[in-house]
């Protein structure tokens, strides 16, 4: 079985669901998942959790994320985006660059963004998607989300080019109509790319052909991301002796239970002079087993990664 991450580079018309589906037929393997949607016309970086790694995609979800977006004034649509249907229409003729440039970036800071119709997000149930297919609207609850910046790299109206970097949980979409509905024209969204999310950038990202050209020649492993590499900021340190298994069966551990002594930190001799707070623990083999949390006497697991037979 693959473990790792892929930073896949969706392409238009493809859901974040059929991204998994095509790389359990590339890969041959059921455990895939990926890190949170991307509408089907939006293209750009898509992490897909494979394996052990699975574990990772809430915490990658999380992530802060970075988008480049071209906002459509003088139109409202269904869906917030050019691919609904028209709502309404309005005049962008008399709008001032000066007066869009202060309403763009008014958005920056916290954000009560009440989610769109066309979502995934289930409300009962049922996703809001489904029901708006049916031709019902519900009441939805905004929800507090983060515009951590906004870059505008061009206006030339109607048309507006954005790069918005945000926390998760915002729709685009929705920025841009809301946008729009700040100005009086209306707005919609006319292209998304999804250029960053947390560390997987867009010029890294791979295509499904290209993935599947890798698995095929044997070499996925290039441009895998290990799953210990998401944790790379935390000293890795070597359980030893009688405390492997206790380890890999996810028991607290005292500091004198690893055979480090090259931390910088403190660690000599297998005892820590000062306990670095988070690590990652690995057997003498060099396998991965968790991420572990000092708490006043002894190492936790914060997410166990080890599975006995694997």
């Amino acid at each position: 079985m693959i473990h790792g991450i892929l930073n896949v580079r969706k392409e238009k018309g493809y859901t974040s669901h059929d991204v998994v589906a095509k790389l359990r037929g590339i890969t041959h393997q059921k455990k895939i998942g990926h890190t949170g949607t991307l509408d089907p016309d939006a293209v750009g970086v898509l992490p897909v959790c494979l394996g052990r790694a699975t574990r990772l995609c809430d915490m990658i979800t999380d992530r802060d994320k970075t988008y480049e977006t071209v906002l459509l004034l003088g139109r409202t649509t269904d869906t917030q985006d050019t691919s609904g249907q028209t709502l309404k229409t309005g005049d962008t003729s008399n709008l001032r660059e000066d007066e869009v440039r202060e309403a763009v970036m008014g958005f920056v800071g916290d954000y009560a963004q009440i989610p769109p119709m066309y979502s995934a997000l289930k409300v009962d149930g049922r996703k809001l998607y489904e029901l708006a297919r049916e031709g019902k609207e519900i009441v939805r609850r905004a929800r507090q989300v983060q515009i951590l910046g906004i870059e505008l790299l061009k206006i030339e109206l109607p048309r507006v080019y954005m790069r918005v970097a945000c926390s998760k949980g915002t729709y685009i979409r929705t920025l841009c109509h809301d946008i729009g509905d700040k100005l009086g024209c209306g707005g919609c969204m006319e292209e998304l790319v999804r250029t960053r999310v947390g560390r997987f950038l867009l010029e890294d990202s791979v295509p499904l052909d290209t993935l599947a050209k890798k698995y095929k020649e044997g070499s996925l492993e290039e441009i895998l991301t290990p799953v210990d590499e998401m944790f790379k900021e935390y000293p890795g340190l070597t359980v030893g002796g009688k405390w492997d298994s206790l380890a890999k069966n996810g028991n607290p551990l005292p500091g004198h239970a690893f055979l480090d002594a090259s931390d910088p930190r403190g660690w000599k001799d297998g005892k820590a002079q000062e306990h670095p707070e988070y690590v990652r623990s690995y057997d003498e083999e060099g396998r991965f087993i968790a991420v572990l949390r000092w708490q006043k006497v002894e190492y936790r697991v914060v997410k166990m990664f080890y599975i006995s037979g694997e």
